[in-house]
C-alpha cells in the first residue's frame, strides 16, 4: 500500500512537472509571439523618421528648386537694365553726332591760301588752301583767278573735274595747279606780281565770300592760254595736268 501511494505520488509529481514545463513553454511561446508582434511595431516606428526625413528632403528640394527658378528672373532683370543702358549710350552718341556743325563753303575767311612755284611740271604754280576754321568746308569747283589788274578771269581746265567735291576737315588742305602758259606756244606772256583767288559756291554762279590776295613768286609770267585746275584733295592729282 505504501509503495502504491509512493508510486502514485511520484506519478503526480512527474505530471505536475510536465504541466509546469508545458506552461513555461506556453509562456515562452506567448512571449515569443509578443516579441514578434512588437518587432513590426518597432520597425514601423523606426520607419516613421525615414518618412519624415523624405518629406523634409522633398520640402528642401522644393525650396531649392524655387530658389533656382528665381535666379533667371534676376538675370533677366539685369539684362533688361543692361539693354536700357545700351539704348542710353546710343542715344548719347546720337546726341553728340547731332550736335556737330554742318560743313560750310570754303572761302578766303576760313582758309589760308598760299601760292608756290614748283619744278615739275615746268611753268606751273601750286595753290594750297588749308581749312583754318573749326568746322569742315567744301572746296567747290575750281578757284577763279585774276592776275594783277586783268579784266578777264583765268581759264579753268574742265578735264580736271574730281569725282567728288573736296571736303576739308579743320587743318586739311585742297590743291589746284596753275599752268602759266598752254597751247599754242608763242603766246605773249605778262609779268605778274599779285594774284587774287576767288572761291565759288555750290551752284558755281560767281564768287562767294572773301577772296584771298597773294603775292606771286618773283619772275612769274603768265599767258592768256594758261589754265587752273579744279580743287583736288591730293597734291599729286593737281600737278598731273
Amino acid at each position: 500500500m505504501r509503495n502504491h501511494i509512493r508510486t502514485t505520488a511520484l506519478a503526480a509529481t512527474a505530471l505536475l512537472a510536465a504541466f509546469s514545463l508545458t506552461a513555461c513553454g506556453g509562456n515562452d511561446n506567448a512571449n515569443d509571439g509578443k516579441a514578434g508582434a512588437a518587432a513590426p511595431a518597432a520597425n514601423a516606428t523606426a520607419t516613421t523618421p525615414d518618412t519624415n526625413k523624405d518629406a523634409k528632403d522633398a520640402k528642401e528640394t522644393k525650396e531649392t528648386n524655387s530658389g533656382t527658378a528665381q535666379a533667371p528672373a534676376e538675370n533677366a532683370s539685369a539684362t533688361s537694365k543692361g539693354s536700357t543702358g545700351g539704348s542710353k549710350n546710343e542715344k548719347s552718341s546720337a546726341g553728340s553726332g547731332s550736335g556737330s556743325k554742318s560743313p560750310v563753303t570754303c572761302t578766303g575767311s576760313n582758309t589760308k591760301v598760299t601760292v608756290t612755284k614748283v619744278s615739275r611740271p615746268i611753268n606751273h604754280l601750286l595753290l594750297t588752301a588749308t581749312n583754318t576754321g573749326s568746322v569742315p568746308c567744301y572746296a567747290y569747283h575750281a578757284p577763279a583767278l585774276r592776275f594783277d589788274d586783268a579784266q578777264a578771269a583765268f581759264p579753268v581746265l574742265r578735264d580736271s573735274i574730281p569725282q567728288a567735291v573736296v571736303t576739308l576737315a579743320p587743318g586739311q588742305s585742297a590743291y589746284a595747279s596753275i599752268g602759266l602758259s598752254g597751247e599754242p606756244d608763242g603766246q605773249e606772256l605778262h609779268k605778274g606780281t599779285h594774284l587774287t583767288v576767288y572761291f565759288t559756291g555750290k551752284a558755281n554762279q560767281g564768287s562767294t565770300g572773301a577772296p584771298a590776295k597773294l603775292t606771286l613768286p618773283a619772275g612769274t609770267a603768265w599767258g592768256d592760254n594758261g589754265f587752273v585746275t579744279y580743287w583736288q584733295s591730293e597734291m599729286a592729282d593737281a600737278l598731273m595736268y
